[in-house]
């Protein structure tokens, strides 16, 4: 398959990274299957989660195909972009063509990335799970990777002014696939895998090397490890009025 777009975007992608300083840690790449098709499971706490994760990737010499709204796919920067790179384009109203898209991409052996939680996380904790990445691995017959990202919150997330801030560090932790047979029930797959990515996420967070740097930086840790970002239930009526008052077309 020709890579006209995705290479040179993912080399500009390097060069952002060391411009920030960032400061990567990867775990468990080892997981991420060498050749044929996986659904990438990832939790969502900014808008960048998706260039970590497909950086995550590069180790195993695998490009990720997302699967984004379809908005993205609309606006005239990012949407030549996305589709040059073949990410599938999610209409929220009919999402059984984005299914059918996904399908045959992991049956070419593609890796196809998902964002569980369809929406970012202002609690920076896993929200409930769609049954989407189940139903697609099950169908297609290949493996579940799942995946946390950590520390993008503190560059570009919803709700909160962007910081390009120099040196900040993000971890970005593969697990143990899950191999789910078609007869499985998807919604006990879908509990699993929220439950190894809970697990996942709380190790990652408790290892991350950064802390706040006072008082008024406490926003991009949940309560739990000290810090001031929402409940779960708090980010949900959070999200609610969003979805009562649009005023943008963010995830």
């Amino acid at each position: 398959m020709s890579e006209r777009v995705y290479p040179p975007v993912i080399l500009l992608a390097k060069t952002v990274f060391r411009g920030l300083g960032l400061r990567f840690s990867l775990e468990g790449t080892e997981h991420i299957p060498r050749e044929g098709g996986a659904v990438i499971a990832s939790n969502h706490v900014s808008y960048l989660d998706f260039t970590f994760v497909g950086l995550g990737a590069q180790p195993a010499g695998r490009l990720v195909r997302f699967m984004a709204k379809d908005a993205v796919f609309k606006h005239p920067v990012s949407g030549p972009l996305m589709r040059g790179m073949k990410h599938i384009p999610v209409d929220r109203a009919a999402g059984s063509q984005a299914f059918r898209d996904a399908l045959a991409a992991l049956k070419a052996g593609e890796l196809v990335g998902v964002f569980p939680e369809a929406t970012i996380s202002r609690a920076y904790m896993l929200k409930d799970f769609k049954a989407g990445a189940a139903r697609m691995a099950q169908a297609a017959q290949v493996p579940i990777v799942p995946c946390v990202v950590w520390g993008g919150q503190r560059i570009y997330t919803k709700g909160r002014p962007r910081d390009y801030g120099r040196g900040k560090a993000l971890t970005i932790a593969y697990g143990e696939p899950l191999r789910p047979a078609k007869r499985d029930n998807s919604e006990e797959v879908t509990a699993e895998l929220h439950t190894r990515m809970a697990e996942m996420l709380d190790r990652v967070q408790r290892s991350y090397p950064d802390e706040p740097s006072g008082p008024d930086d406490t926003w991009w840790l949940p309560p739990h490890l000290g810090g001031t970002a929402p409940t779960l239930e708090e980010a949900a009526a959070l999200d609610a009025a969003d979805r009562r008052h649009p005023d943008d077309s963010s995830s």
